[in-house]
Order: structure tokens, then sequence, then C-alpha cells
């Protein structure tokens, strides 16, 4: 199956939308990452998504949604939910909700919790997908899995090509970085993975956000709440040494701020320290090296600080570091 390429033109919209109601897959943009998507409410097509990522079914998918509106009448909103919506819908915030009993959306998609990571992306393409299709799609990042995350359709097309019926060329991501977890079903709000909305806008929304989990603990007990919570995660084919502080000629630098001498090769997340910019060049610049860096033994990450969006590039930059074998190797817009 050659897989197909279509632009943002309403003709084009409405393909897409045909073929998920049919039960394929269909990548797009989102402000975040590229997602492939099926139709949340027919599990057959959510188990697609697992085949043609290779991706384990424990972990749970996100839903995307047109509307806070449509995304509350699968889940109960607690007041909380309802702040978040307000201040960051649409954009790159997930909340795992419980769901409604008489929710549509197949138990694969979630992995059979009670739960549902739900959220409304920005971007238009996304926006008047979700209009066309007239309910949720489940999208985990439209790569195969533990490969790093794509931001342009060339990254989608490297990996899933054959695999899915058509892409959208969305453009490049504006966000460059998944959407910020956070699980809203306990006593407390808990974020379980730093992304586009970070830590303190969070805070100063709703109070008090409990830490991450540890990555670890998710891994052994095999309950997620969310995807994107195991190890190694993102990770380009190249070992990844982080913390750099000095760089070899037989190995490829991934820069921040001033550039570390003596690199075999380079790719800069940004020359001026901001993380904003490097957020959005962080899985651009890990594919471009792991493309590149033939003969180079690995990748040699200078530090990022671990505020802001920073605590989001460091956790993605852990991941892709971390020992293969305990890999859930799994992703998600």
């Amino acid at each position: 199956m050659k897989t197909e390429i279509l632009t943002r033109t309403d003709r084009d919209i409405a393909r897409a939308a045909a073929f998920l109601a049919a039960g394929a897959l269909v990548a797009f943009g989102t402000e975040t990452v590229y997602g492939v998507g099926a139709d949340a409410r027919n599990a057959e097509a959510v188990a697609k998504i697992f085949a043609a990522k290779g991706r384990p079914h424990f972990n749970p998918l996100i839903c995307h949604y047109a509307s806070a509106d449509e995304a509350f009448a699968h889940v109960h909103a607690n007041p909380a939910a309802e702040r978040l919506a307000d201040y960051f819908w649409p954009g790159p915030l997930t909340m795992v909700l419980p769901r409604r009993a008489d929710c549509p959306v197949a138990l694969l998609a979630g992995a059979g919790l009670e739960s549902l990571a739900v959220r409304v992306p920005a971007h238009p393409v996304a926006a008047k997908l979700l209009a066309a299709v007239g309910g949720a799609i489940a999208a985990p990042s439209a790569n195969r899995s533990g490969g790093v995350s794509p931001t342009s359709i060339v990254h989608v097309l490297a990996g899933l090509e054959g695999r899915i019926a058509a892409v959208i060329d969305s453009g490049m991501c504006r966000v460059g970085l998944e959407s910020t977890v956070i699980d809203l079903t306990g006593p407390e709000p808990c974020l379980l993975r730093p992304g586009g909305v970070n830590l303190e806008a969070l805070e100063a929304a709703i109070g008090s956000v409990r830490h991450p989990i540890g990555h670890e603990r998710a891994t052994a007990n095999r309950t997620l709440r969310s995807p994107g919570l195991l190890v190694s995660h993102y990770a380009p084919n190249l070992p990844v040494r982080l913390n750099a502080i000095d760089v070899a000629p037989n190995e490829a630098l991934l820069a921040f701020g001033r550039e570390l001498p003596g690199a075999g090769l380079g790719f800069q997340l940004s020359a001026s320290e901001n993380l904003n910019e490097a957020a959005a060049r962080l899985f651009e610049g890990l594919h471009w090296l792991d493309d590149h860096a033939r003969g180079l033994l690995r990748i040699a990450v200078m530090p990022v600080p671990g505020y802001g969006l920073g605590l989001a590039i460091n956790d993605r930059l852990a991941r892709a570091a971390a020992p293969r074998g305990v890999s859930d190797q799994s992703e998600t817009p």
C-alpha cells in the first residue's frame, strides 16, 4: 500500500476523514508533533495503529477532539479540568480524566483503563480534520515505536510509508514537543509528562501540581494512565551521551548555546539558549544527526537548563539515552 500525500484543502481534508471513517490510518500535523490517527470508536482501526508502529498494547493513546465540549462528553470533567480547558485548549495539554459509562471510545484506545487521555489540538489542519470526522481521533505520534517523534511530513514518510493510508502535509510543527499530560483522576493533580505547557503555567492556573511519577514504577506496574511514561523512548539509532562538556571527533553534537569545539558533526538547538526554540528543534535535530552522522559513534548532548520547557526537553533526552532493553517504545502527540 502506497501512502497518499494529501494537502490542506477542504477536498483533501474530506478525503482524509473518509479514510478514517473506513477504518484506515491517516497521519496529520498538530502544534506538537505529527500524529497517526484512527477513528477512536473503531477498535479494529485503533489496533492498526499498534501494528503500524509496533507499539505495545498496554500503553494508552490520547484521544483528540474538536472542542472541550466534545471531549468532556466522553469524560467526567472536574473544576480543575474545566479551568485548564479555559486556559490551555486548544493547545498542547492532555488531561487524564474518568471516562463516562456511555463513552464510545474503544477500550483498546485507553488500554482498558477507567480513565481516558483527552486533548483539543490547536493546529488548523487537526481542527479541520476533527470537525470533518465529527468524533474523537486516537493518535500517537506518527513514527515507528522507539524512534524520534516526527515534526514534518518527511519524518512521517521515513517511518510509516506504506503502513498508513494517507498523510496530510501540515507543515512543520510549531511547538515540536509532545503535549503535557496531567492526571486529574485523583485527589490532587499529578503531572505525568512534561511538555508544551510548562509546570509553572499549570500551577498558575490550578494551584499545586504533584511531580511526575517515577518511570520505573510505571514500568513495573504496567498501569500507565498516559502514553509516553516508560524510560527508553524517542531513541535515535545512535547512542546518546547527556550533559557533554567536551566532544570528540567521532561524536555528533547536539548543541545548546555556544557550541563545543571538535565534534564530527553538529546541530544547534538554540544558539541564543532560547528554550522555546530548542523545544521546537529537538526532534528535528535528533532526526538530522541520526541521518547524517554515518561513521560516528554517538550523539553528545550539551546541558539544557531544567526549568520551563527545559524540563520537557531533558525528559525526552533522558529517554533517548536510556538503555534500549527497558523501552516500551511508545509515543503520542
